[in-house]
């Protein structure tokens, strides 16, 4: 190999290194085709920034929807408590006017619950049964302990105050009493 075939090779192997890996090439194009690219080229950016706009806009146009409907998903539900609401004004009312007539009272008081828990169930929610249960911290919370040789260890003995799901998701736990058996730490 003579001088000028080695440094035509040392030349290559320089370009080759370059991003890309490529060899450094030079296209010669006339006016008219450098002119037809030069428009493909801004046509396609033309492009590219209106379907960006048009994409913002669907964007912003999703967020107002998602917020809009965020704001009134609960309009039919708000409007069957109100139409309880109603029932217990009026249970409260013919309980101050009939002073004695406490056994209409609490049947009307017993009506306007059965109403709640109609709509409860529709909306599908419903409690979360914990009496006689173990223990489940994902739903249930305990509030007092109470030392027993009568119940299994960390069996639920009392609910104090009921918890519910709402489909599979707990929306509110069940505040509890366990049992606790004698000779075990409490915890």
């Amino acid at each position: 190999m003579n001088v000028k075939d080695h440094n035509k090779n040392i030349k290559k192997d320089e370009q080759a290194d370059k991003p890309g890996g490529h060899p450094e090439q030079t296209v010669t194009l006339n006016k008219e085709e450098y002119e037809k690219l030069k428009q493909e080229a801004a046509d396609y950016k033309d492009k590219w920034v209106r379907l960006y706009a048009e994409f913002e806009n669907v964007r912003k146009r999703f967020d107002r929807d998602k917020m809009e409907f965020t704001k009134y998903a609960n309009e039919a539900l708000v409007t069957e408590f109100l139409s309880i609401l109603d029932d217990l004004e009026r249970s409260v009312q013919a309980a101050n006017t009939k002073h004695q007539d406490y056994e209409s009272f609490l049947k009307g008081v017993e009506l306007v619950m059965a109403h709640i828990y109609d709509l409860l169930k529709k909306n599908n929610v419903r409690p979360i049964e914990s009496v006689g249960k173990p223990f489940d911290p994902h739903c249930q919370e305990v509030l007092l302990q109470e030392e027993t040789e009568t119940a299994q260890d960390r069996m639920v003995l009392e609910e104090l105050q009921k918890g519910y799901y709402l489909g599979e998701r707990v929306v509110r736990t069940a505040k509890v009493k366990v049992a606790v058996n004698k000779g075990k730490e409490k915890e």
